[in-house]
């Protein structure tokens, strides 16, 4: 799947395209969630999962969202990153607007994420908060 802006951005979902070690690098060293997380395991969740990369006019990756889904009634939203750089464009917008409209062509009802910072980037592209959270159980394994 490829989706072009008018001002030459666009979002691709070929695996193929995605700078894996420029993902890590952004993810270990300036994404809260994800401080420190070694290369191996980012490498290993981007090859299982559904990931659209966002790129520049010039083709260099300025984006990234991760999705863990099973393509049919549930996903999980998570690693959304957009360059410090390329911030202030609604390139964050656009690309969970993108990834909600292609999950739900695929038939997916129920797409969840979690933030502390960009609940308003999210609340832009349709997202709400849980209307029953006391529902929702987890398992937390990280240090």
């Amino acid at each position: 799947m490829l989706r072009r802006r008018d001002d030459g951005y666009e979002i691709d979902t070929s695996a193929g395209r995605l700078d894996v070690p420029r993902v890590h690098r952004w993810l270990s060293t300036d994404a809260y969630w994800a401080l420190g997380r070694p290369v191996d395991v980012v490498s290993t969740s981007v090859d299982r999962s559904l990931c659209f990369g966002v790129y520049s006019a010039e083709g260099d990756q300025v984006g990234f969202a991760r999705v863990v889904t099973d393509h049919a009634t549930f996903a999980w939203l998570c690693d959304v990153y957009i360059a410090p750089e390329a911030r202030g464009r609604g390139l964050g917008t656009w690309l969970v607007t993108v990834v909600r409209e292609r999950l739900s062509a695929d038939g997916v009802r129920r797409i969840l994420l979690s933030t502390t910072d960009a609940h308003g980037v999210y609340a832009a592209a349709g997202f709400l908060p849980l209307v029953n959270p006391d529902r929702w159980m987890e398992i937390d394994l990280r240090d």
